[in-house]
């Protein structure tokens, strides 16, 4: 029996914890009801004893505190709130997953549950995948954390990452099938309703514009790509219009945004386009020439790249008057 310490606190998303309970707890009563040995051992572990803000029915679940728990995997849950405090407030929670860690314990978090192991130092040299919405920050905090915004779930030297929201429910699905088979694998996925195949999120991301950063020249070059994204930009161009050379603007534009110059014209043209097939019916060549492209396949290959999905695939998915 492998024993699960589900972290729970006050600032937790408590959805991201209930989701994997059930799910746990149904795979549970599959064992129980077939009359094998159960699998899983479920322990909502906090710092303080009484912080019990969940009450569970289940003779499968428990609480503990910190002190009295070594669990076999943990599963860290996302978070509401300000990052810096509450990553300060739970400092001993952090330091008890870098701890467990060393000791042989695997770690999961659900969604922004990353920072919790980012933190912890787990992700040094590692990839991950949180919320898309946390790509810039996560980055800019953490510089040797190969983000992955694209990505569902990571699986890396026994340290799982989980995209965003209820996606991060197809990790507790892949941890199901991990442990218990494909067979219980497949019953979860359709006991659950979830893909297991589904392995990307990029297609919910929407481009913002990384703009936290204090490069005004850099910002002005932004503003202008978004503003005539549609044109047949070059890189000279743009260079000429922040008053820098070639080089020199490539160079602190990816300092300052992550992307190339040439990246982030790709997305905020992707951006655009997602928008257009979002709201209308306008013919897809038609709609790709207003985002400033002249080629179907680069096109379609470029947005696919992005998104995971093809144009068509996107308005059929997105587009309330295009029948499903």
């Amino acid at each position: 029996m492998k024993e699960i310490a589900l972290i729970i606190h006050e600032d937790a998303t408590l959805s991201t914890l209930t989701g994997a309970m059930d799910m746990l707890i149904h795979t549970n009563n599959l064992f129980l009801q077939t009359g094998k040995p159960l699998p899983f051992n479920l322990v909502l572990v906090s710092e303080k004893k009484g912080n019990n803000l969940l009450q569970v029915s289940s003779p499968f679940v428990s609480h503990s505190t910190l002190t009295e728990t070594s669990p076999d995997l943990i599963i860290v849950p996302a978070f509401y709130g300000d990052r810096d405090v509450s990553l300060k407030k739970h400092q001993p929670i952090i330091e008890w997953i870098q701890s467990m860690y060393q000791n042989g314990a695997e770690v999961a978090s659900m969604c922004s549950g990353s920072y919790f192991l980012a933190q912890a130092g787990l992700l040094s040299g590692r990839s991950c995948t949180s919320h898309w919405s946390d790509m810039d920050d996560i980055v800019r905090r953490y510089p040797d954390v190969n983000f992955l915004s694209e990505m569902v779930i990571t699986d890396q030297e026994g340290i799982y990452t989980s995209g965003g929201a209820f996606s991060s429910l197809n990790l507790i699905l892949y941890l199901i099938d991990k442990f218990c088979g494909r067979e219980v694998g497949i019953w979860a996925s359709k006991m659950f309703s979830l893909d297991m195949d589904r392995t990307r999120q990029s297609h919910f991301a929407v481009f913002k514009g990384q703009r936290q950063h204090k490069d005004n020249e850099i910002l002005k070059a932004q503003t202008y790509i978004e503003e005539n994204h549609h044109l047949q930009l070059n890189m000279d161009e743009i260079a000429e219009h922040t008053n820098m050379s070639k080089r020199n603007f490539i160079r602190r534009f990816k300092k300052a945004t992550k992307n190339t110059p040439f990246e982030y014209l790709q997305r905020v043209k992707i951006e655009a386009a997602k928008k257009a097939l979002e709201k209308g019916t306008q013919n897809i060549n038609m709609l790709m020439y207003d985002a400033g492209y002249n080629d179907i396949k680069t096109f379609r290959e470029v947005f696919k790249k992005i998104t995971g999905l093809t144009p068509k695939d996107y308005r059929q998915k997105y587009n309330r008057e295009i029948p499903a």
